[in-house]
């Protein structure tokens, strides 16, 4: 969930590329070096420069974490030669130097850096922290949902002390409270800026869907949506080490294969968010570096409409829940890519999360649940994600196959990945049958190596690594060898596990 957590972000949203300030600066210091460049070849990339902004991919987070700061980040943490991921438990500083929680416990004191400044130069504030936080609570959607989550909910929890001291002011005791303020979305924008170019909106949303306003370690320098982003260093970041990447390229390519040829031809660095079976293939032939971490929050479920019959009917879902080939689906699915959820105790030892639930394949003890509900063989709907087809479809076709031998009848239906989450909702609020409406993964059947958002950290401490010759937020990495030895990239992708470097230098198309 750290920050750099880069290069997930690029595609889809602006009529024409975006060009900030630091294409100059870069000219004259002469062009990066192909060791300080970093080709990335993606499925997609944002649809916005604002993770604030209502209906943003999640691309989007990429470019927050790499183009802006927070007050905190999370402290990274190795787990082994090559993967890298993050601990939720401790923070270290980013824009706020120090921090202080009140002897009373009702609000906690940020010192802001002296020498922290955006892009444009200007000193960071807390004002600029005020304007972003308030921003953030206000402005609807995904970000005010976030922010909800650590209990910031108020523009009144956020007080300016001086120039340089902010203040958040707690409305309950929350230990979510800290850890949330690094995650993507309680960014610091150039307040000033972004209300210069703002048109009246007091958020500027349009603004800054099309234009940066930070001070983060890197710059957008073009961007061509669903074509191409470009990223520069930003040579007077301070809130952290200097990346020793100067330059990262980033190519929007839907077709797996097509990005897994470049990857083993060596015409590109680094890939993200491969089908499981490329994943498997590229390990299993020795000659890429593919890497990954399991993600907590990243599980595969079936979502059984409880709200309405007959899946309001426990014993059924209980049935379900036997049914399902677990097993199966790991290998079928995933590829083995994934940690099991399913055959744990039926009392879990201790209280934490995720904790595997008690439920494995037993067809008869599904079979006897099933005659117990008293429920009548009946015909329902199987919803899943198109843009999650690699691994959902299979997924979905092994449950229907499973819920046959109940008297369940499941018809496959999928949505595109703008229109699923809608729909999805919709199904939820249904008065009608729509029981299994959609398979975002598995209830209780594997914890998916992914990062549910996607994004890049170019700020990962062996990129400096590059110029001698990895993605996520809670991330992991893969690292290329031969010319460009020690270079590392962190993977994050939320649906795919794992990532993949080609050892060799590519010559830049």
């Amino acid at each position: 969930m750290d920050r750099r957590d880069f290069l997930k972000a690029v595609p889809a949203a602006l009529a024409a590329p975006l060009v900030v300030a630091g294409s100059r600066e870069a000219a004259a210091q002469g062009a990066p070096t192909r060791n300080e460049t970093l080709l990335l070849v993606q499925e997609y990339g944002p649809n916005s420069l604002d993770m604030q902004g209502i209906g943003s991919s999640q691309p989007v987070n990429g470019v927050a974490l790499n183009c802006y700061d927070r007050l905190v980040r999370y402290k990274r943490v190795k787990l082994d030669e090559v993967t890298t991921s993050f601990d939720y438990h401790q923070m270290e500083p980013e824009l706020a130097e120090s921090w202080q929680e009140a002897s009373d416990g009702t609000s906690m004191t940020f010192k802001i850096r002296a020498d922290a400044r955006f892009h444009s130069g200007r000193s960071v504030t807390a004002a600029d922290v005020k304007w972003s936080l308030d921003r953030a609570v206000s402005i609807g959607g995904f970000a005010t949902t976030q922010m909800n989550a650590g209990s910031l909910e108020k523009p009144e929890q956020f007080v300016v002390v001086d120039e340089k001291t902010f203040r958040l002011d707690y409305l309950r005791r929350d230990k979510l409270t800290l850890p949330n303020l690094a995650v993507t979305i309680p960014f610091v924008f150039d307040s000033e800026l972004a209300i210069r170019n703002s048109g009246g909106d007091p958020w500027a949303k349009d603004y800054l869907k099309n234009n940066i306003a930070g001070g983060g370690a890197f710059k957008v320098d073009s961007w061509r949506p669903g074509t191409e982003t470009i990223y520069v260093r930003n040579d007077d970041w301070k809130n952290g080490p200097l990346p020793k990447l100067r330059r990262v390229i980033a190519r929007d390519i839907p077709s797996p294969s097509t990005r897994r040829a470049l990857i083993e031809r060596g015409d590109a660095d680094i890939s993200y968010g491969l089908p499981p079976k490329d994943f498997k293939d590229l390990a299993d032939g020795g000659k890429v570096k593919v890497a990954a971490v399991p993600v907590p929050n990243a599980v595969w479920y079936v979502a059984l409409n409880s709200a309405n019959p007959p899946f309001s009917n426990v014993k059924l879902r209980q049935a379900v829940a036997w049914a399902l080939p677990y097993e199966q689906i790991m290998q079928a699915s995933l590829f083995g890519r994934g940690v099991p959820m399913w055959g744990g105790p039926a009392t879990p030892a201790e209280l934490k999360w995720p904790v595997p639930f008690p439920y494995n394949a037993n067809l008869e003890r599904a079979k006897a649940l099933m005659a117990e509900s008293g429920v009548a063989p009946f015909n329902t709907t199987l919803l899943f994600d198109a843009g999650s087809g690699t691994i959902a479809e299979p997924m979905a076709v092994l449950v229907k196959e499973a819920l046959a031998p109940l008297g369940i009848t499941v018809e496959l239906e999928q949505d595109t990945r703008r229109q699923f989450p809608r729909r999805a909702e919709q199904e939820d609020r249904a008065d009608g049958d729509q029981p299994l409406r959609r398979l975002a993964g598995l209830a209780g059947l594997l914890l998916l190596l992914e990062l549910p958002w996607a994004e890049f950290d170019l700020q990962h401490p062996v990129l400096p690594e590059l110029g001698n010759g990895r993605a996520d937020r809670r991330c992991p990495l893969r690292r290329g060898r031969g010319d460009l030895r020690e270079e590392r990239a962190r993977l994050s992708r939320a649906r795919h596990a794992g990532g993949a470097l080609h050892p060799g230098r590519p010559a830049l198309p």
